[in-house]
């Protein structure tokens, strides 16, 4: 394992950090950001090449994946986590790791040769439909969404929003929750489906940027389904199994997203350290000052707390399950992001108002994590999950 770690960390920091520029570059060429990056592929086949691929994947019935368990992705994730395009050059990106994972543990033979090949492969990429604007998407009995069987097909009408990756041309597939049955018990009402991009009926109405950031070609996009037929065989798992599926699917993805957090604190720690030895103010470099210590201190016992709580999660998912380490998952999907949000905070501050510029990844990089507090769920939600947990672990004393 530390030898896959070593390459890993070799490749993002000889092959992609070096190159971040060149990639934003590409992407503003043309006047169309919405597009197939040229550089974006070349790495990708290069990290291919090298067997640097679906690393996230524990290895399924097919032969497919690295076979890792999810303690010993933890630290190959956390190196990807330090660049923002990492991820996507070792097929290691979100949406599409979850909804390979979903194809691969619930998909049937037909859907996983249709979508997981090509997936795995790289040749296309997808997108999760679950959040609504309409409703209070943390709770997702509000899911509106209809999925209506008529005949051998069935019939989809709803709108949702931050469907993550919408944007890319490359994108083919959403799978998306919606209900279709309201009047099933509030878990029991909820489905998901296997919907073709270019299905009639499909409209992406607009991207949602994140704190002014647009994240093209990936996006964050708004989408319209006005009676949007699929048949019936691209069901998932069966009608009234969508919360089944989303809990199967967000507990990796949230480790993931805290996994990739913990690599972004790092860098931005590192930065902090060099902008704070080479400035001076006062007579003195910043790195002198006790506050500017302090804050160093903070930050580096801040990353290693979190790093060893997202590894005791890993692992407990690893030996009794995604459901019973669900209280681990709930406590790093809250303490990671928020830590970074800090690490990075006090990283700005240190660099003035070159860090709310795009001169360095600081602000960029505060906007990410700053999202991930309500991505897959906000901090609220998954406290509340786990104070009902600790409540029912202590009985009531008269």
């Amino acid at each position: 394992m530390k030898e896959l770690q070593r390459r890993v960390k070799k490749f993002v920091d000889e092959e992609i950090i070096p190159k971040e520029a060149l990639h934003a570059k590409q992407v503003n060429e043309g006047g169309n950001r919405w597009k197939v990056v040229p550089l974006m592929e070349e790495l990708k086949e290069k990290a291919k090449a090298q067997g640097l691929w679906n690393l996230f994947l524990p290895r399924d019935s097919s032969g497919e994946g690295a076979g890792l368990t999810n303690l010993e992705y933890a630290p190959l994730c956390e190196i990807m986590g330090r660049s923002f395009i990492a991820a996507e050059v070792f097929n290691c990106s979100a949406p599409d790791t979850g909804n390979m994972e979903v194809l691969a543990r619930y998909g049937t033979e037909e859907q996983k040769q249709k979508w997981l090949k090509p997936l795995l492969e790289g040749k296309i990429r997808s997108c999760f439909g679950m959040t609504e604007p309409a409703v209070a998407s943390s709770d997702a009995t509000n899911i509106r969404t209809r999925i209506q069987r008529d005949g051998q097909e069935y019939v989809i009408n709803g709108r949702k929003w931050w469907t993550s990756g919408a944007g890319d041309p490359r994108c083919k597939l959403i799978i998306l929750m919606g209900r279709t049955n309201p009047s099933a018990a509030p878990h029991a009402q909820q489905s998901m489906v296997l919907v073709p991009m270019d299905t009639p009926g499909i409209k992406v109405i607009r991207h949602l940027p994140v704190f002014g950031y647009d994240d093209a070609p990936h996006g964050h996009m708004e989408v319209v389904l006005e009676d949007v037929r699929v048949p019936v065989s691209n069901l998932l798992l069966g009608e009234g199994r969508g919360f089944e599926i989303s809990q199967g699917r967000l507990g990796p993805g949230r480790i993931h997203h805290c996994m990739r957090t913990i690599g972004m604190a790092e860098r931005c720690l590192e930065a902090f350290c060099d902008r704070v030895k080479s400035r001076v103010a006062f007579g003195k470099p910043l790195a002198n000052f006790g506050s500017i210590q302090q804050d160093i201190a903070k930050s580096r016992m801040e990353i290693e707390q979190a790093r060893l709580l997202v590894l005791q999660a890993a692992h407990l998912m690893d030996t009794i399950g995604n459901k019973a380490a669900r209280d681990y998952i709930a406590m790093i999907k809250v303490v990671a992001p928020n830590m970074a949000v800090r690490v990075i905070d006090r990283a700005i501050q240190a660099h003035g108002g070159a860090g709310v510029s795009d001169d360095f990844i600081l602000a960029r990089a505060y906007s990410m994590m700053r999202t991930l507090r309500l991505a897959d769920g906000p901090d609220e939600v998954h406290m509340q999950t786990l104070g009902k947990m600790e409540l029912a672990k202590k009985p009531a004393r008269l």
